[in-house]
């Protein structure tokens, strides 16, 4: 039997977008949001919400262009003010007043964005692998992986495609990468394999070109306790950024996961045992 409930939500605009729901509606504690990275699903959080949904109810979206969220057709709305609002209006329905979010890259950003336009809402923030600088060369090789399409043969070859991309991922068993390339990949009509998501997606990414200042998005998380979780050889979140973050943040925890690149999974025992301590003292 599954360990969660399957639903779709109408977004403003009428795009039907995916979420997986997890644990009991009624729990007492503070409801979980988790937000994944650019071009990721609800899939990367399976192992995570299982755990946490023993004593929190668990909510994981699909952004629109992913996984089993329908494709948006413009892709000049795959930015992040469609994602706030997309995810704001599904807190809404659901009518979850105040959430811990769990943000992995982009979906970190994403938590530091809905601070600062609706404070009250935001409990907690968990930002896995991102702060408010985005390293160069680690922002030039996910804009070349999201913008190409690949097809894979089998499992067994999606797997190991993307242990070849992703070396310094913190994956170890088989199992582990085979979960993660079904988190990656679809199988379309015809049996053929595709990255799921639209790789539509880069249009506005290729248009945007230098990211703006997001350390007053950052800022915005002021009041709020953050677990701050980084890969140690992370080509994406630097560890002078990550030593700043802590430095100006009054209630900042962090922990960095030993060996492991851009993005822990949050299976790590490290990162496994950070965030249930930080959900135990919230």
């Amino acid at each position: 039997m599954p360990s969660y409930t399957e639903k779709l939500f109408t977004a403003q605009d009428g795009l039907r977008l995916y979420f997986r729901d997890y644990g009991e509606a009624n729990r007492a504690t503070t409801p979980i949001l988790c937000l994944s990275g650019l071009t990721r699903n609800s899939k990367d959080f399976h192992r995570t919400a299982e755990r946490l949904s023993k004593t929190h109810r668990v909510v994981a979206m699909d952004y629109r262009g992913r996984g089993q969220s329908e494709r948006d057709s413009d892709p000049y709305n795959y930015i992040p003010t469609t994602y706030l609002n997309d995810a704001r209006h599904l807190l809404t329905l659901l009518g979850l007043h105040k959430v811990i979010i769990i943000g992995t890259s982009l979906g970190g950003l994403l938590a530091m964005g809905m601070a600062l336009v609706m404070p009250s809402a935001i409990k907690a923030v968990i930002l896995n692998d991102i702060g408010p600088e985005v390293a160069n060369n680690g922002r030039e090789r996910i804009m070349e992986y999201i913008g190409t399409d690949t097809s894979p043969a089998d499992w067994d070859a999606a797997a190991a495609e993307l242990r070849e991309k992703f070396p310094t991922l913190s994956l170890r068993s088989d199992q582990e990468w085979r979960e993660a390339a079904e988190a990656t990949y679809r199988i379309d009509d015809d049996g053929v394999f595709h990255p799921d998501w639209d790789l539509k997606m880069v249009k506005p990414l290729l248009r945007d070109g230098d990211l703006p200042d997001l350390w007053p998005l950052f800022y915005a998380l002021k009041q709020i306790p953050v677990l701050g979780i980084r890969g140690e050889v992370s080509d994406l979140l630097l560890p002078e950024t990550f030593e700043r973050m802590a430095n100006s943040h009054p209630d900042f925890t962090s922990v960095t996961i030993p060996e492991t690149g851009h993005v822990p999974s949050l299976w790590e025992p490290q990162s496994e045992a950070a965030i249930d301590g930080f959900l135990a003292r919230l």
